[in-house]
């Protein structure tokens, strides 16, 4: 777990996968209903770059929601992003059958959250990190508090910060 005295380039060495939650973190955590009762929910272009960007990299990306949606669906499959639990009130139990899935071990893994479902995966994976807007108690057992708001761009503050320490984000920049 990081401490105080961990550089970023030591934090994020062994980490090769993020979990991600969905609303409150890939969205600013609105649930717009229309006329027709059709769920709406608004995603960050940048969060989706540095998600594809993360994965170019080598590294798996996954996503965790209690909610369920066509929405996820629909974004996930646009970022090429395979592992998608959704309907999960009790994240830990599916957070276990990701990383059997993915083939990595919660010492692999980051987990963004931002509110209480969240905290018991924090508590148990290698990086926990929660958007700027968080719940008190998610921030709270995070090791990373981003700057950035869920639906804002967290996902990309994470993304590059950890790219960034493991030494490949400038392999992303197109000088030309």
């Amino acid at each position: 777990m990081p401490t105080k005295l961990s550089t970023d380039a030591s934090i994020a060495e062994p980490i090769t996968c993020i979990i991600s939650d969905v609303d409150g973190v890939m969205t600013d955590g609105r649930i717009v209903y229309d006329d027709h009762g059709v769920e709406t929910k608004r995603f960050h272009v940048r969060d989706g770059l540095g998600i594809k960007l993360w994965m170019r990299s080598g590294f798996s990306f996954a996503i965790l929601s209690a909610r369920q949606g066509n929405a996820v669906k629909k974004r996930a499959a646009e970022l090429g992003i395979e592992h998608v639990a959704q309907g999960f009130e009790k994240k830990w139990p599916a957070a276990e059958s990701l990383f059997d899935a993915i083939g990595c071990r919660p010492e692999q893994v980051c987990y963004i959250g931002d509110d209480l479902p969240d905290i018991a995966v924090m508590k148990r994976v290698a990086l926990a990190v929660s958007p700027a807007d968080a719940a008190t108690d998610a921030r709270e057992a995070a090791h990373w508090v981003l700057q950035k708001q869920g639906g804002h761009g967290a996902v990309r503050e994470l993304v590059e910060r950890l790219l960034r320490a493991k030494g490949v984000w400038q392999d992303h920049l197109d000088l030309d």
